[in-house]
């Protein structure tokens, strides 16, 4: 595998990330942004934030897999979700568990959380981009 994640001493330790990824591959995968759109660019779940990071999490792992990969080769995902407040941690903790279970994984590489004012279609909640590490 070319992916160890950590979280070194004197950092704190988060549940749903680690704070470090080390990389030691020969194949660098970025993967575009995934909003919730469906196969034929419907989107799922509108209005549902946890339903749009579930279909994030499941397009990146499609995309993962068309380039041979899977989530454990994941160095890092940026999260960007509209109009981010604290209260919406537990839907996003929601879809990314969702999306977990129906891919049999843990997702826990470091993570960037930024919140903006909108994506490119009013609909999107929620956009994530992956960067991977293949050998």
């Amino acid at each position: 595998m070319a992916i160890t994640l950590l979280n070194p001493d004197g950092l704190p330790e988060i549940d749903v990330y680690r704070q470090v990824s080390i990389a030691s591959g020969s194949k660098l995968v970025f993967i575009a942004g995934q909003v919730a759109w469906d196969a034929e660019g419907v989107t799922v779940g509108a209005g549902d934030l946890a339903a749009q990071v579930e279909r994030c999490y499941l397009n990146i792992g499609t995309a993962l897999a068309g380039a041979g990969g899977s989530f454990d080769d994941v160095a890092k995902l940026t999260v960007h979700v509209v109009d981010w407040t604290p209260d919406k941690m537990p839907l996003l903790l929601e879809g990314i568990s969702r999306a977990a279970a129906k891919l049999g994984v843990t997702p826990v590489p470091p993570a960037t959380l930024l919140g903006v004012a909108a994506l490119d279609i009013p609909e999107h909640l929620v956009e994530i981009e992956a960067v991977a590490v293949l050998d």
